[in-house]
């Protein structure tokens, strides 16, 4: 048997006491869960910024960094920001 992480074990333990409630309607909130999920993901809107290169390629190296598009780093960002989760420097 594998060695659970802290997380797990907690799980594990909620589980085995039974704090786990079951969903009804299952097929229904899956279905329902699914769509939300597809929203999230869908990129059909675009837009066009104009930022200066120093930037573009200060986002790009930090792309880079992430290992990931710069583009999907900006998108991130704009998705933190417009969530109040994008805690600004003081």
């Amino acid at each position: 048997m594998s060695k659970l992480n802290k997380e797990e074990l907690e799980i594990l333990k909620s589980v085995e006491n039974d704090e786990w409630i079951g969903v009804e309607n299952l097929d229904s909130e899956k279905k329902r869960f699914k769509k939300y999920a597809e929203a999230t993901f869908k990129k059909d809107k675009r837009i066009n910024i104009r930022i200066s290169e120093k930037d573009l390629i200060s986002l790009q190296m930090k792309a880079l960094e992430e290992g990931l598009p710069y583009q999907t780093l900006i998108s991130s960002i704009l998705h933190k920001f417009i969530n109040g989760n994008l805690v600004g420097k003081k």
